[in-house]
């Protein structure tokens, strides 16, 4: 039972994410990597996952009902990546030169090689060592509760007698997602959050950053392991106080806040660094590009009440110094429509 357990949490947290990824790759060039794939799938799970979840916690509905609506959320997903992929395969390969000067050194592969056994070792700790946050007696308790009692934010995490709806913790149901998966594996919720996600999220982490230091490196493809070895020292030796992100990602990745600073802000600097690219060289952003946008802001709020206000000055920085240094204002509509998420849990935070 448990091998099977194990074997459904690796589709649903790499093969499923992995594949509904091929509905992004309209959104660049590097969109065809599979840690591109692999986060913008994620990110697309977890921002239907917030506006399916969410209504349904504010009428105080059971978590059946998030199981079925989400289990079909992704199977409708899955069928469109499909479609994608089969339209995507009718269509000419173009020819691709290959660069005789791209055979990579034996410096650089070693490099590689240190960078790949940081991480092994990085997601080993992060099993081997993990502990009880202070924290987890409402967050994994939040869990625990929904995937047994299958009511959501009604009982009190700390005693289990029941309460009114906690409408604001409800607006952030990292924790729902969590018990969705305990429930669709079989696998205790606490082992869940502590096992599995550590592994599954800081693996995402460094792929992110590996897909940043494609872009920062470009030019300079030599010193990507070099950055990401020393984006693991600082991670490695991180924990100098208890709200780092570092501590936050190794120790505490199974919390929306670590989800949060670790990947999906992250990846909006990635969206947003390749927003300005795009507009520097006059190149065509697609509709797809916009949709992963909106979906990592929503992730955002699924992740912490907290992320709305960050992610929304983060993009309106970013989109009032893109419009006025390459004078492109019609950049500010799609960038305040993409925002809207943000605004409207902001609304139902301060009604609630």
């Amino acid at each position: 039972m448990t091998v099977i357990g194990i074997f459904l949490l690796c589709i649903w947290l790499l093969a499923f994410p992995a594949a509904i990824g091929e509905l992004f790759i309209g959104v660049d060039k590097q969109a065809k990597k599979l840690p591109f794939r692999w986060m913008a799938g994620q990110i697309c799970l977890w921002g239907g996952f917030q506006f399916l979840c969410v209504p349904l916690i504010l009428t105080q509905k059971d978590f059946v009902y998030v199981t079925l609506l989400f289990t079909a959320y992704t199977g409708i997903l899955l069928l469109l990546s499909a479609v994608a992929y089969l339209k995507r395969k009718k269509r000419p390969a173009l020819h691709v030169v290959k660069d005789k000067g791209s055979g990579r050194e034996k410096s650089e592969l070693i490099a590689w090689g240190i960078f790949a056994v940081l991480l092994v070792f990085q997601l080993i700790q992060a099993v081997r060592m993990t502990y009880a946050d202070g924290d987890d007696a409402y967050y994994v308790a939040v869990s625990s509760i929904t995937e047994n009692a299958g009511t959501m934010y009604r009982k009190l995490p700390y005693t289990g007698g029941t309460t009114e709806l906690d409408a604001r913790h409800g607006l952030a149901p990292f924790p729902i997602w969590i018990a969705f998966l305990a429930g669709i594996s079989g696998i205790r919720t606490v082992s869940v959050a502590h096992v599995a996600l550590p592994v599954a999220l800081i693996a995402m982490t460094y792929g992110i950053f590996y897909l940043i230091g494609e872009r920062l490196f470009a030019k300079r493809r030599r010193f990507l392991p070099v950055f990401l070895i020393f984006t693991e020292l600082l991670v490695l030796f991180g924990d100098y106080s208890f709200y780092t992100m570092e501590n936050f990602m190794i120790a505490r990745s199974r919390q929306g806040k670590a989800a949060l600073g670790s990947i999906v802000i992250p990846v909006l600097f990635l969206l947003l660094l390749l927003l300005l690219e795009k507009v520097q060289e006059n190149e065509k952003i697609s509709v797809s590009y916009w949709i992963l946008l909106a979906l990592s802001v929503t992730a955002a709020c699924l992740c912490s009440t907290l992320g709305a206000l960050l992610v929304a000055m983060l993009m309106g920085i970013t989109a009032v110094c893109g419009a006025v240094c390459y004078r492109k204002w019609k950049l500010l509509a799609p960038t305040a429509f993409c925002c809207a998420p943000c605004v409207a849990f902001a609304v139902l935070y301060l009604m609630l």
